[in-house]
């Protein structure tokens, strides 16, 4: 579709009499609104910005629960010309000195011109001398539309400011300009094939890379419907993904993989109570896409109609914006069967049956894709190195950090950190570089233990963490760190997760530690931190149920 100019902004203000609208699942009710209202509201807001004093380029932060009144302010900042940065929420209840310490590094770090609070976190943030005076989200919804001025704005001017997770080292601000975000977006529309028949569901955070631009600004920007709920919805009442998908005949959602996995335990245990059946766009992301997982949940999916084809694992960064790679829609999850020991130990994708990895896709356009090896020089096909993006759509670096900046790039290219191949042009992901497990001369890949340990009745997915530490030798050993809901059973699940990694491996296991539920150290996006929980194992931090350490053989 064409687009005269590339900023956000203008793109929100050209949009013709838009059909389309936005359903609202974060209140006592369902709120539907058409997009031409929703916009109108956003206008309003942005009024009251621009008399406050806010410029293009300016940095807007705003710290609320997923709502209707948190996305006004992200499209009334847009529609200022400003920066939009998202602060994250704390997933857990037992992160609030962490979330609070975090949020104030980021609102420091960002030299922020307006900082917006919904009411319940007014209580959590006592602004030092030189901090924004925070404002309520409330006082910015009273704006008139009519006195809104539509500003002139730079392609090349900051569009989002997204702080990394923190699942590889210290939050870090990706600069994405207007022009990377409609470049990425163009390219990921036409990969994706959507339509104006699409409609979008999203649980998302707002303040993640994929809810934020993925889902609700491809819906406001090339309009679709969109279903908005919230992340702590979702994680309260995790049916209700189901029921709205449902109920409002969704097309389109994304989730990661551990999201998958209880989505299949629900439809097995209510097999055809929902329609499923408009499901065209399941993606997979965030986090590694485990086969068996996907495999599960269309098997399950199958008495509500799901297609076997919906599956859509795709591979993104904050970044890359969003999408480096999309597989071609309708194609479901397609997998590359290798040999898992020439993987370990000589870093070559050799065809075998012991290990299948996910087809993450081609690149979308505005990203270009290489692989290369330790000297920085391209490989060839099936054959393991860092992956390299680069790109209209690629983040010209990290705010205001010029060392970081320098070492995420190899010229023009960016470094992802992510090893992969790429096999007839479609990208498969191996894991990080820094948190490989070089045992025995083998380069394990702690997702695939942490897939394996999942395997385990009594273990939670998506709360699994594997790592290597070093003995007095100097050798790297196994230790797997996992949730349970059964803490009477964890003995028994400890050994069998030992016994199950072991063969599954051929690894011995140094210690299977079993933690309280909801302590697994996590990023606000719901990552697994695993240096974070490797530092937290070594200082004998973590809330252990039962360590096999001293039963486990080496």
């Amino acid at each position: 579709m064409p687009i005269t100019e590339p900023t956000v902004t203008r793109q929100i203000n050209s949009l013709e009499n838009p059909t389309t609208t936005i359903t609202f699942l974060t209140g006592s009710e369902p709120e539907t609104v058409k997009l031409t209202e929703f916009l109108e509201e956003a206008r309003a807001c942005a009024s009251v910005l621009q008399e406050r004093g806010v410029e293009p380029g300016d940095r807007v932060a705003l710290l609320s629960p997923t709502n209707h009144d948190l996305a006004t302010a992200i499209a009334a900042t847009w529609l200022a010309g400003a920066t939009v940065i998202v602060l994250p929420l704390p997933m857990r209840l037992g992160s609030i000195e962490s979330f609070v310490e975090a949020t104030v590094h980021r609102i420091r770090a960002a030299d922020l011109k307006l900082l917006a609070i919904s009411g319940e976190f007014t209580g959590y943030l006592e602004p030092e001398p030189g901090d924004p005076q925070p404002l309520a989200l409330t006082d910015l919804m009273s704006g008139d539309a009519g006195r809104y001025v539509e500003p002139e704005v730079s392609p090349d001017q900051l569009c989002v400011l997204q702080f990394t997770s923190g699942s590889t080292g210290d939050p870090k601000g990706v600069t994405v300009t207007h022009r990377a975000m409609i470049a990425n977006l163009v390219g990921a529309h036409q990969a994706a094939k959507i339509t104006h028949s699409d409609r979008f569901m999203s649980w998302l955070p707002l303040y993640h890379d994929m809810g934020l631009i993925g889902l609700f600004g491809t819906a406001i920007l090339f309009p679709v419907d969109l279903v908005l709920g919230a992340p702590q919805d979702f994680l309260a009442r995790p049916r209700d993904w189901l029921r709205a998908m449902s109920d409002y005949q969704v097309t389109g959602c994304a989730a990661p993989n551990s999201a998958y996995a209880l989505a299949a335990r629900m439809l097995e245990r209510s097999p055809g109570e929902f329609d499923l059946s408009h499901w065209r766009i399941a993606l997979n992301g965030a986090e590694p896409v485990d086969p068996d997982t996907v495999d599960a949940f269309v098997r399950a999916g199958e008495s509500c109609g799901l297609s076997p084809m919906a599956p859509f694992p795709a591979y993104g960064l904050a970044e890359a914006t969003i999408a480096g790679t999309f597989p071609e829609p309708g194609t479901g999850m397609r997998t590359h069967s290798l040999d898992r020991r020439a993987l370990e130990e000589e870093g070559r994708a050799v065809p075998g049956d012991d290990l299948r990895l996910a087809l993450l896709g081609r690149p979308v356009p505005s990203v270009e894709i290489r692989i290369v090896d330790d000297r920085g020089e391209a490989v060839d096909d099936c054959v393991v190195g860092e992956v390299q993006l680069r790109g209209p759509a690629i983040t010209s670096g990290y705010f205001r950090d010029p060392v970081a900046t320098a070492d995420a790039f190899d010229g023009e290219w960016f470094k992802t950190g992510d090893l992969g191949y790429l096999i007839d042009g479609e990208l498969v992901i191996c894991g990080r570089i820094k948190d490989v497990i070089i045992v025995s001369g083998r380069n394990c890949y702690p997702q695939d233990i942490e897939h394996a340990a999942e395997r385990v009745e009594g273990v939670r997915p998506g709360n699994v963490v594997a790592f290597g530490v070093r003995g007095s030798r100097g050798r790297e050993s196994l230790v797997v760190v996992a949730e349970t809901k059964t803490p009477q059973e964890a003995p028994e699940i400890a050994r069998k997760v030992a016994t199950h990694v072991r063969e599954w491996s051929g690894i011995p296991v140094k210690d299977v530690v079993m933690i309280v539920p909801g302590t697994l150290p996590k990023t606000s996006s719901g990552k697994v931190q695993r240096r974070l929980c490797k530092a937290q194992y070594g200082a004998g931090e973590l809330k252990k149920i039962t360590s096999l350490e001293n039963e486990i053989a080496s």
